[in-house]
């Protein structure tokens, strides 16, 4: 009989859709790397200068850099992660191949240490190889899933992307103004946008808000006044 128990609200029962908030989360953490950067780069600018085209040009150059750089990160780090799994892939594919009662044994025991008892963990670990021999043993053994290796491109591209939407936000906010609102408007832009991303990571994450969007915001404010003061420092003695 079909059971009626609908899963409780919030549960993740979708391995895809934990993959997926997985991803939202790093998204929101690049786009906040790039509003944290980049405005305290304008801010350090800005306090040395007045000149709209060179906080433009640092702005950008910023920008650009940023996004260039965690997209190279990111590619490298996902390849030589998809690197491993490929090279674990390929022994527990020869393993299963040369000692196929051995690895049986082995999944029955990995069943068993999670609290199935003998004669039913060795149905389990039987019939999952039976179904996917490759599958059932990568992701109890090594937890991978050999049909859904992460894409160093798509890490790539997602990284420079978000990263890119955040640098836009200080960009933007410090060019729009005149001299005079340049600086302020800009650190208004960057708290609002630091509460934003402090929110939807701690939603995602499942912690506490409020702790979560105060470090945030404060950690951002705290980079743009140092830069600042530190390009007025400079801007001044030069």
């Amino acid at each position: 009989m079909t059971s009626s128990v609908e899963p409780h609200e919030g549960e993740l029962q979708d391995e895809g859709l934990s993959s997926r908030l997985n991803w939202l989360r790093a998204g929101v953490l690049g786009a906040n790397d790039g509003i944290v950067s980049v405005a305290g780069i304008v801010a350090g600018v800005a306090g040395a200068t007045t000149s709209r085209n060179n906080i433009a040009i640092a702005g950008i150059a910023g920008l650009v850099a940023g996004a260039l750089s965690m997209a190279a990160g990111e590619y490298v780090s996902v390849s030589t992660q998809r690197d491993s799994e490929r090279a674990m892939l390929r022994k527990e594919r020869q393993e299963l191949h040369e000692l196929p009662e051995e690895e049986l044994e082995e999944l029955t025991q990995i069943y068993q240490s999670k609290g199935l008892r003998r004669e039913l963990a060795a149905e389990v670990a039987e019939e999952l190889t039976a179904h996917d021999a490759l599958a059932a043993h990568a992701e109890a053994e090594l937890g991978i899933d050999p049909n859904d290796l992460t894409n160093p491109w798509h890490a790539a591209g997602a990284s420079f992307l978000a990263f890119t939407v955040g640098a836009l936000i200080p960009l933007i906010a410090i060019l729009l103004p005149g001299p005079t609102w340049r600086v302020p408007a800009c650190f208004v832009a960057v708290a609002i946008a630091l509460v934003v991303t402090g929110a939807v990571s701690a939603r995602l994450g499942e912690a506490p808000t409020r702790p979560a969007v105060i470090r945030n915001v404060l950690g951002g404010m705290l980079a743009m006044a140092i830069t600042y003061g530190v390009g007025t420092l400079v801007g001044t003695a030069i």
